[in-house]
């Protein structure tokens, strides 16, 4: 379900596994278009981005991968819900993302999808792959973190 932060912004789907998977260089926010029902859809927080992945496409950005089920009370106004949808951003921004993704390894992954006044938004990460290695250093200092702030509270 849905959740609203202090900010006033209704999380709708994080991507808990992306910070896992991949080191975040950058983020952005990205407008997202969306049909009536799925707006509806996302307000209830029917909405999965772990499989989730943007693509630029002749100067546009597409979010794919993004699953938004189907709105139970919407009747032929239903789409699919692995459609392919577009972010809205400024040429400038779309400009430095097309550079940043020439660059060997680096992928455009959605972070998290949120109302912000009552406006999709998606936080797009620029992102790098972590190695195994990479992955179990970061464990490793979690629980090192972890330990130290149990020693301090007692």
């Amino acid at each position: 379900m849905a959740q609203q932060e202090e900010d006033g912004d209704k999380t709708v789907a994080t991507n808990r596994k992306a910070r896992h998977t991949y080191a975040v260089l950058e983020s952005l926010e990205a407008g997202l278009v969306l049909t009536g029902t799925e707006v509806k859809s996302l307000r209830q927080g029917n909405a999965n981005i772990a499989e989730a992945f943007a693509r630029i496409t002749r100067g546009e950005i597409w979010l794919e991968g993004m699953h938004v089920s189907p709105y139970e009370h919407g009747s032929y106004a239903n789409v699919d819900p692995l459609r392919i949808r577009k972010l809205l951003l400024h040429k400038k921004e779309i400009r430095k993302l097309v550079a940043r993704s020439q660059e060997p390894g680096v992928t455009l992954i959605p972070l998290k999808v949120y109302f912000k006044k009552s406006v999709a938004k998606v936080l797009l990460g620029i992102c790098k792959g972590k190695r195994a290695y990479d992955r179990r250093e970061d464990i490793a200092r979690r629980e090192i973190e972890r330990d130290i702030k149990r020693t301090y509270a007692r």
